[in-house]
């Protein structure tokens, strides 16, 4: 399903718009990443694509649906969102985590059935974790338990799935492991936004980097078009060289000797306050 933004804008009450005439079209079994400094609105755009924030104009349609004028569940059929730092009830067990992501299918004349089990099943295979299904989420390691919160925004089953820093705290063996899994997820036809920090893996593993800088997209395209050392200095404020990985020949950034660190605001604030798996069904439902 493509997923087509146009002209969006989104902020806080008090401060500059946070996402300021955003246009983006995303076709179905792509993915994307959004690249950026802190503070540059990555994640009040996914947040506002996902109905967990509202923008005050523009619109998101998921296929030729307007996501904004779809009740909760109807959205939540279409759009799922792995927000940063996300955080799980105490000792909940990986299929109980998974079993979240089946929220915005219950109702009141619709309870668990075999199809949300088959679901869950799947959902638990495509990441690799049926193995951990009976432990405990808390006692996972880093990597095992992001490929667990993968498993349960797949069991929602919807065709656009937002990725809110899916490897942050990772190491290089976790995050590259995460970051195949997306890349197996758009095979298999779903359309994937995620928001990176990492340049490199963003040129690497998506189809389309979309590069923001206050509030604004300023490049958008596949990375060996947009990734350059002009790129990399309008949004971090450094000087870098721009290689080429062997075999693939995507762009690889070498900061430069003499790069001083930029003096880049915090992430926004939306970003800061991770919402709990119950929480979050509730509001899709």
């Amino acid at each position: 399903m493509q997923l087509t933004v146009e002209a969006l804008t989104s902020g806080y009450p008090g401060h500059a718009a946070a996402v300021d005439g955003v246009d983006l079209t995303i076709p179905s079994g792509q993915v994307a990443a959004i690249v950026g400094p802190n503070g540059c609105g990555k994640s009040t755009l996914l947040r506002s694509i996902s109905r967990l924030h509202k923008p005050s104009s523009g619109t998101v349609r998921a296929g030729d649906e307007d996501v904004w004028r779809l009740t909760q569940r109807r959205a939540a059929h279409r759009i799922a969102l792995l927000a940063q730092s996300p955080q799980a009830p105490e000792a909940v067990t990986v299929a109980g985590l998974v079993r979240y992501g089946r929220h915005p299918h219950q109702g009141l004349f619709r309870q668990w059935s075999r199809e949300d089990e088959a679901a869950v099943r799947e959902a638990l295979e495509a990441t690799g974790t049926t193995d951990l299904a009976t432990r405990r989420l808390d006692h996972l390691s880093g990597g095992q338990r992001q490929r667990c919160w993968l498993a349960m925004v797949l069991a929602q089953q919807t065709p656009i799935v937002l990725l809110d820093e899916p490897t942050s705290a990772l190491d290089l063996g976790h995050a590259v492991e995460v970051l195949s899994l997306v890349r197996e997820v758009a095979a298999a036809g779903r359309t994937v936004v995620m928001v990176l920090h990492d340049l490199a893996s963003a040129a690497r593993y998506a189809d389309t980097v979309i590069a923001m800088n206050a509030g604004k997209i300023v490049a958008n395209g596949p990375a060996r078009e947009v990734v350059t050392a002009e790129l990399v200095k309008e949004l971090y404020g450094i000087e870098a060289d721009i290689l080429r990985a062997p075999g693939d020949g995507s762009p690889v950034v070498v900061p430069t000797m003499t790069a001083k660190a930029s003096t880049a605001a915090p992430e926004e604030a939306s970003a800061a306050a991770p919402t709990t798996a119950p929480a979050r069904a509730a509001e899709r439902g």
